[in-house]
């Protein structure tokens, strides 16, 4: 049996860190859980698991955003699959959610970033997603 449930408190997000920490392998369970609180009280961050027999297998997180590029948008900033549950179809089941809850709430386009290396990532969202390529996304860490 598949559900899908928002996650609206430390003990849901820590229970579904070992998912997000393959893809946010750079965060602690401290850190992780500190900036997921962060952003849900401070940016209307949305933090959604899917559940395969009541276990998390895919996660996505997301931001209502209004920007004078994409108007009123929603900016997808995470989105992994356990690495023992891909090609499973998780990640599509997440991202029609994600649609279906834009259309809901008002917003008409979904934007996301992905990895220069995540090559499968690029092909999963293009081919399978039927999102465009339409920009580069630039970053610089200051000191």
């Amino acid at each position: 049996m598949i559900s899908i449930k928002e996650l609206k408190n430390e003990d849901e997000w820590r229970d579904v860190f070992p998912v997000v920490h393959q893809l946010r392998t750079q965060l602690d369970e401290t850190t992780y859980l500190k900036l997921v609180h962060e952003a849900c009280h401070h940016e209307d961050y949305h933090l959604f698991a899917l559940y395969a027999q009541q276990e998390p297998v895919s996660i996505v997180g997301f931001m209502p955003m209004t920007t004078l590029y994409y108007g009123r948008s929603i900016w997808v900033c995470d989105l992994v699959t356990d690495e023992a549950e891909r090609s499973r179809g998780y990640g599509g089941k997440l991202l029609d959610f994600v649609q279906s809850w834009s259309r809901e709430h008002g917003y008409a386009v979904i934007a996301l970033s992905s990895g220069l290396q995540r090559k499968e990532a690029h092909r999963f969202y293009q081919e399978k997603a039927g999102y465009d390529k339409v920009s580069y996304v630039f970053k610089k860490k200051l000191d």
